[in-house]
């Protein structure tokens, strides 16, 4: 939307950029939590809505778990591991997780193998339930 209204692209970092020119047009690269106001960038001087900080995501996802009644730790990051926790247990192989969690070194990845459900042993959610 912000495109057909004269906001330029989404904003890249600098490796993103160079990997994957003009990505930040492409309709997948726009921001999930997009900042409210769109802004000048001072050095190309391209019109672009920027992300929300990432303070600010974390207090409300720390916000949210405390309204919820979680009582455990919980910021941005639990989802990255929810995320690549669910993708091994689902089959997915370790390179593929590797490369969306933009792992340099596989061992990285494979931290994620020791949290997996395991047979019956592990705790299945009601909702992951069919």
């Amino acid at each position: 939307m912000d495109q057909k209204n004269g906001v330029g692209p989404a904003w890249m970092p600098h490796a993103l950029s160079r990997k994957y020119p003009g990505a930040g047009s492409q309709r997948i690269w726009q921001f999930i939590f997009p900042s409210k106001e769109p802004a000048t960038d001072p050095q190309t001087g391209i019109i672009r809505r920027h992300h929300y900080h990432q303070d600010t995501v974390r207090k409300h996802v720390k916000q949210a778990a405390s309204e919820a009644g979680i009582a455990k730790l919980c910021g941005p990051h639990t989802f990255r591991h929810s995320f690549a926790t669910h993708l091994l247990e689902k089959g997915y192989d370790i390179r593929t997780v590797q490369e969306l969690l933009d792992h340099s070194d596989v061992s990285t990845t494979e931290r994620y193998l020791h949290v997996m459900n395991r047979g019956g042993l592990g705790v299945i959610s009601p909702l992951d339930r069919r």
